[in-house]
């Protein structure tokens, strides 16, 4: 006799919801960063968009006073450089300390450079290593100490890339690729680290590596080479590049209750690029 789950009464919902729960969103000013951000909001949770510019960009205000009109959660923003730790962590400090818990990051903080490997100006491998990988790292432990500290077993989702699994014909890109490639390890490294870290619970930590999206940076990569948008198109199975709202549905199933039994793991949605 199969025994019944009796547990689930509530419906599937409870694996969606996010009620009163605490992220932080890196790069969540613009693009893909405030996608996720907008999901988890409407998901029922208060949200903290880290970015480094001054001022969010005008979509991000746009997207704070319609959600503010529907749902529950909030959508918030706070100026921070994610390479500076001490302020980071004074930042993160401050959320935590005003909801008296934190509960997960979504670490979307990055930029890009195509350059031929030969051509790459050496200073600017650390610039994108200490964003792209030192910023992740960074975040990733600030919010852990938070977690720890007020008991909150939760989440992280690390943002990768596809690019950091295969070197993508015609994007010259050598070190983007190779900080996404260390971004995966050090999801599996933190999720070894961190499985049982809060009073035998975990913070679970598992990466998301999307394929090719339109955001700005993209934009500004068809602009300088008009001809990639058609290569990118042609190389995955679906014969087009995504949108940012396509991986809203990723992050809220792994920041939920419904990828509980997921960690150190990576979950690539790109179109069926690497699968050919």
């Amino acid at each position: 006799m199969i025994a019944l789950r009796l547990d689930i009464g509530s419906g599937s919902s409870r694996y969606r919801t996010l009620d009163g729960r605490v992220f932080v969103v890196t790069g969540g000013a613009q693009g893909l960063g405030l996608t996720m951000a907008e999901a988890l909001v409407e998901a029922g949770g208060h949200v903290y968009c880290l970015d480094r510019q001054a001022e969010a960009a005008p979509e991000f205000y746009a997207t704070k006073e319609q959600l503010a009109q529907h749902f529950q959660g909030s959508l918030n923003y706070r100026r921070v450089d994610v390479q500076h730790a001490k302020e980071l962590d004074e930042v993160v400090a401050e959320i935590a300390g005003e909801h008296q818990r934190m509960d997960g990051l979504v670490a979307a903080a990055g930029v890009q450079r195509v350059t031929p490997a030969l051509e790459y100006p050496p200073e600017k491998i650390t610039a994108m290593m200490n964003i792209n990988y030192g910023g992740v790292y960074l975040s990733a432990v600030s919010c852990a100490r938070q977690m720890i500290k007020y008991k909150t077993p939760g989440a992280m989702v690390l943002i990768g890339s596809m690019s950091g699994l295969i070197a993508n014909k015609g994007f010259t890109s050598t070190v983007y690729n190779s900080s996404k490639a260390a971004v995966i390890q050090l999801g599996r490294s933190l999720a070894m680290e961190w499985g049982k870290i809060v009073d035998g619970k975990p913070i679970r930590v598992n990466v998301l590596c999307p394929g090719n999206i339109i955001t700005p940076m993209v934009r500004k990569n068809f602009e300088d080479d008009p001809g990639l948008r058609e290569i990118w198109e042609r190389e995955n199975m679906l014969g087009r590049i995504s949108e940012p709202h396509e991986y809203r549905g990723a992050v809220l199933f792994m920041l939920s209750d419904a990828s509980s039994f997921m960690t150190g793991s990576h979950l690539v949605i790109d179109g069926g690029y690497t699968a050919w």
